[in-house]
């Protein structure tokens, strides 16, 4: 019922626009958001109007200051809180959302225009029995997106930051590999809310998540200090850009309530022992993924590195991560270089 309701409303504004009246967005359906369904078609939730580049004035738009790497694509991310709920902000920085609430990535490239061109979108919906991970892929016209529960592969060409032009099929994730990377104790989380690591151009945006967050708990407060930008050493320290980058890129599997749990490696930021990051330490686990090399950060020498060689690797067997890219990403992986390169021995 509800996702016929969501068609007909849609139905109902297509029928309004073509009058040549003036057409309001529609609003963001709660109903698709909390109900048990998996909605066939993205426009049943209206995060966005009639293509990817008309989002909803109802949604917060952020940014990263460390991205993860996703094969160089471009994204844009945003958070819907229904009205009348709030959030909390937790002794991490991690935003604490409320049920109802919705997190939401595009991932796209520039074509010849030099436009951006989405090809997926994946939602984070936090629904009463938890949070549900659902990706969907843009139609070729642009106008829609089909959910594609078992994922999904697409040509695309680039043009890397060296300005070198790269050929991939681009992986869109299935339900269950969204649950590797997003699984907390075995529970489905978000990944890279923290306040440290986001930033708001809208400053009306800004306020009113802060609003929120007042209304939830009077006098929380966010965190003071930002995380360093991995890629601005005006920011931070070079160990600390490294560890901002790891914690981004690994920390969600690598962590003592993540999937990566038992190789002994925690990047989330919450353990700095050198031995928990690497540093001087045996594999848990040796074979090809070791590329034959004794430790996973051996200070001074990247080329010997159990890290480095598998953040270089493109083979399925070897690449760390191993979900989410079939390209290197050789400006973060220069940074890990340097940062270990620069270690006392």
């Amino acid at each position: 019922m509800r996702l016929l309701m969501a068609a007909l409303a849609c139905l109902a504004l297509a029928l309004f626009a073509r009058s040549g009246a003036a057409v309001a967005p529609p609003a963001i359906s709660d109903a698709a958001i909390l109900g048990d369904e998996y909605p066939a078609l993205l426009s049943a939730f209206s995060f966005f109007g009639s293509t990817a580049d008309k989002a909803s004035p109802g949604l917060i738009r952020y940014t990263l200051s460390t991205p993860l790497f996703t094969d160089y694509a471009e994204k844009q991310r945003f958070i819907y809180i229904p009205k009348g709920r709030y959030l909390n902000i937790g002794k991490d920085g991690e935003f604490l959302f409320p049920v109802g609430t919705a997190l939401i990535k595009s991932f796209g490239y520039p074509d010849a225009t030099g436009k951006l061109k989405i090809i997926e979108t994946r939602l984070l919906l936090n629904r009463q029995s938890g949070w549900v991970a659902l990706p969907y892929v843009w139609r070729a016209d642009g106008k829609d997106a089909e959910l594609k529960l078992g994922g999904a592969r697409a040509p695309v060409t680039f043009r890397k930051p060296d300005g070198s032009q790269a050929s991939i099929s681009y992986a869109v994730p299935n339900k269950n590999q969204c649950k590797q990377c997003h699984s907390d104790a075995g529970a489905i989380t978000p990944i890279g809310t923290r306040y440290q690591n986001m930033h708001f151009s809208n400053d009306a945006d800004k306020r009113r998540l802060f609003d929120w967050v007042q209304k939830a708990k009077r006098g929380s407060q966010p965190p003071p200090i930002a995380d360093a930008r991995w890629n601005d050493p005006s920011s931070g320290s070079l160990e600390a850009r490294s560890l901002s980058y790891l914690r981004v890129n690994c920390g969600h599997c690598h962590k003592p309530t993540g999937s990566a749990s038992n190789s002994g490696l925690f990047f989330d930021g919450n353990i700095v022992r050198p031995v928990s990051l690497g540093i001087g330490k045996r594999p848990v686990a040796a074979g090809r993924g070791s590329g034959n090399f004794d430790f996973v950060i051996e200070p001074g020498h990247p080329e010997r590195s159990i890290l480095i060689y598998r953040l270089k690797s493109t083979d399925p067997g070897i690449a760390m991560p191993e979900v989410g890219r079939a390209t290197v990403h050789k400006e973060g992986a220069a940074l890990l270089e340097q940062w270990i390169r620069e270690m006392k021995r």
